[in-house]
């Protein structure tokens, strides 16, 4: 019991730590982030991540401003199960806004983890980059994102995408740019 509680402990410091290193955009500007963006980049050190990386394909997100002031974020995505990938599934979250602005806070209604989202930088019209600090069960895992208002980015945006995510703790293994597909983005 006292290594679960240590290591619990351990967990919830290193988070705090880490997340206290994220930069934010600076003069976050909320009313701008919302609408239709592309996933187009992805990296992460998750089991999920490394089980499902081969099949993952770009895919559409849309956040729209809910009436508490927070914000409602659903990503339209083909299904990731090999048989399945006929049919598009959507994931839904709420963030929630803490003091910081830029930084919100979400559990996963479907898998329970706890997410600290972090917009690390944008200009809102092209592109915008998020961190993402996923806890469950004492596992912590981060996860870098790059998103685009069209389906194509400048190369140095995927460039600096990647070096990012290497800022982090991420390998190449870890890193992904998702493949294009028609299936599921207009849907969004």
């Amino acid at each position: 019991m006292k290594g679960l509680v240590l290591s619990l402990a351990l967990a919830t410091l290193y988070v705090l730590y880490v997340q206290a290193d994220v930069p934010l955009q600076p003069d976050f500007q909320e009313d701008k982030i919302v609408g239709k963006w592309y996933g187009i980049g992805l990296a992460s050190n998750s089991g999920w991540f490394k089980a499902k990386k081969q099949l993952l394909k770009m895919c559409t997100t849309v956040i729209t401003p809910t009436a508490d002031g927070n914000l409602d974020v659903v990503a339209t995505y083909p299904n990731h199960n090999i048989n399945r990938q006929d049919r598009c599934e959507k994931k839904s979250m709420t963030y929630i806004k803490t003091e910081q602005p830029g930084r919100f806070l979400s559990k996963s209604p479907r898998y329970g983890s706890d997410h600290i989202i972090s917009v690390m930088e944008s200009n809102y019209d092209e592109y915008t980059m998020m961190h993402t600090l996923k806890t469950k069960g004492g596992e912590v895992n981060t996860v870098v994102s790059l998103f685009g208002r069209s389906p194509d980015l400048r190369p140095e945006l995927l460039e600096k995408f990647k070096q990012t995510a290497k800022e982090y703790g991420l390998t190449d293994e870890n890193i992904l740019i998702l493949p294009q597909t028609d299936k599921c983005v207009s849907e969004a």
